[in-house]
């Protein structure tokens, strides 16, 4: 039997698994987690090895109990409440939305989700690889080759894990991949080159895992940051960077700018008519830094955007 460490966790306000977790996983198949309600199971690699990280909420008393395993189990149990929202602190918001600057479906959204937290995970690699997944492809082909990725290339997780969770492949495992693993993965030759190139800096990039976010944006882009560092590998941009930075970090600021849908949906809610990347930046601007936390909100409110036109279809990377 492998050595657990366990603990007992208190947040001081409630948390919703589902909703603050959710964005942690890549697809309902996500073979690195699993996610209910009650419980969750998590699989990855951190500085001291692989983890298994098991989370269950008492409903008696509000507690939560931690466990983990494997070599990076005590790495895990020690950064296991920044998943939970020990890190975010939403009192600024909260004051600014009694002040009247927030639109009414914020204010509501945040009334119907008091639950909601944002995750922070220190772990860079992983997030910024999935978001790569997903650069100018369908969901299902980005959650595809996930799921290839970890299934045929990743480790199964150590401990008394749930059967088939596994954890992502590491840099040095990702180096080894030639042309036909892509393929393979329906990964085409562009996504493949940017994953090669993050692969042979992601060691240097850890160096800002364990840095608050003050310290890897004090401005945008600027030179000597996380942002500046990612921004400078030929295939990521501001889109790969915001979505990594929501989870590594638990940004509530940074929004992801190039999405297909987002600032469709951002302008239908909040003005009723469609709008662009530029407009939605306009229109967020008087909520730093707090943007990503609308989002979010916006995403809770039951509010859908209109479908218009065909959808855009999947591609088979695999001859290319």
């Amino acid at each position: 039997m492998q050595k657990s460490w366990s603990a007992s966790y208190r947040p001081q306000r409630p948390v919703s698994l589902m909703k603050s977790l959710g964005i942690l996983r890549r697809g309902l198949g996500d073979p690195t987690i699993r996610l209910t309600a009650t419980e969750a199971w998590f699989a990855f690699t951190t500085v001291d090895g692989p983890a298994t990280l098991h989370i269950l909420k008492q409903q008696s008393d509000g507690a939560i109990q931690l466990e983990a395993w494997g070599l990076g189990g005590q790495w895990a149990l020690d950064h296991a409440p920044n998943l939970l929202g020990a890190d975010d602190d939403w009192t600024e918001f909260d004051e600014k939305l009694r002040a009247g600057v927030f639109p009414e479906i914020i204010v509501r959204a945040r009334s119907e989700n008091p639950d909601l937290v944002f995750p922070k995970t220190g772990r860079i690699f992983e997030h910024a690889l999935g978001a790569i997944l997903e650069q100018r492809v369908t969901g299902i082909e980005a959650n595809y080759a996930w799921r290839w990725l970890i299934r045929h290339h990743g480790q199964p997780a150590p401990g008394p894990a749930p059967e088939g969770l596994r954890i992502f492949p590491t840099a040095h495992q990702l180096a080894q991949l030639r042309r036909w693993d892509w393929q393979a993965a329906r990964v085409e030759g562009q996504r493949a080159e940017t994953i090669r190139r993050f692969v042979q800096v992601a060691g240097a990039l850890n160096w800002w895992a364990d840095k608050d976010l003050d310290q890897v944006k004090p401005a945008a882009m600027a030179p000597g940051t996380l942002e500046a560092a990612m921004g400078s590998i030929p295939g990521i941009g501001p889109w790969t960077i915001a979505e990594t930075l929501q989870r590594s970090h638990g940004s509530t600021d940074h929004i992801s700018v190039g999405d297909f849908h987002l600032a469709d949906f951002v302008g239908q809610v909040l003005t009723g008519r469609r709008i662009t990347d530029h407009q939605m930046l306009e229109l967020m601007a008087p909520f730093a830094p707090h943007r990503q936390r609308v989002i979010r909100l916006l995403g809770l409110s039951g509010e859908k955007k209109q479908s218009f036109g065909p959808r855009y279809a999947p591609l088979d990377h695999r001859q290319r």
